[in-house]
């Protein structure tokens, strides 16, 4: 499949620093986070401006080629509950590094960015859920068969639909961690592209636990086919087991300077 593909998560409206730069369009906060991100190692940087009811065609447009402006047409997953700002993001996009991918599309509700993928031959993140958790892993199957059927019907290639598993808390559903792993296998198997919020398995934990645990699932992930992930590339422990993971694959030639790459 290649090298594991980083996409960075530090960009969201979530973080009171990033909202304020947001709502008032000051691009420094925005541009300082992303080199951040880049410099850790991150391939794509994930743009959440989260509902951007109002202001989002014109936010996410400013944000796009601010972030692109400032390094070098830098990849994007642009990710928001707005389409409108969505369709508008990508209308401006420099693809020289790469398609954008629009983050996310689900069975259900969120069908319709599937869609809007499709007609702007952008990347779709595919949750395979359509409401709430899935009960096992044939109901995520399910799902994901409806999704690929119907990108594909809409002139999508597969490889363009990344999957997502849910990643799902650990705290309080231990004994389902298993299963998400199983699936990520099978995903693989059939020769797709997955990703998700892998961090979301460690929510709840003790900080200093967190950075062991996303570290523990990204290289079992990867073992199991896990070609992408959601994650805070600023963690140095985990981009050192994902790159080192790159090499036990054979997707990266070692050197003693591997980790500095």
């Amino acid at each position: 499949m290649g090298k594991f593909v980083v996409i960075g998560e530090r960009i969201h409206c979530i973080s009171p620093v990033i909202r304020e730069a947001m709502n008032t369009m000051n691009p420094e906060p925005i541009l300082k986070r992303a080199k951040e991100q880049l410099d850790a190692g991150a391939t794509y940087l994930d743009l959440n401006i989260g509902p951007a009811e109002s202001n989002g065609v014109e936010l996410m447009t400013w944000a796009v080629q601010t972030l692109q402006g400032a390094f070098d047409n830098v990849p994007l997953a642009l990710d928001t509950a707005n389409m409108k700002a969505i369709e508008a993001g990508i209308s401006v996009y420099n693809r020289a590094k790469g398609k954008p991918i629009v983050n996310s599309a689900d069975a259900g509700d969120r069908i319709g960015y599937l869609d809007l993928a499709a007609a702007n031959d952008a990347i779709c993140v595919a949750l395979c859920s359509k409401a709430g958790v899935p009960a096992d892993n044939d109901e995520r199957m399910a799902y994901l068969q409806e999704m690929l059927e119907r990108g594909l019907t809409l002139g999508m290639e597969p490889e363009d639909l990344w999957f997502d598993p849910l990643f799902l808390v650990i705290k309080g559903m231990q004994d389902k961690q298993m299963d998400v792993l199983e699936f990520i296998r099978q995903i693989a198997e059939q020769g797709l592209n997955s990703t998700g919020g892998l961090s979301n398995n460690s929510n709840g934990m003790p900080k200093h636990i967190r950075p062991i645990m996303d570290s523990a699932m990204v290289a079992m992930a990867m073992m199991c086919g896990l070609t992408s992930a959601i994650v805070n590339p600023c963690d140095l422990r985990l981009m050192e087991t994902i790159k080192s993971c790159d090499i036990i694959k054979n997707e990266t030639l070692f050197a003693d300077s591997y980790l500095e790459v």
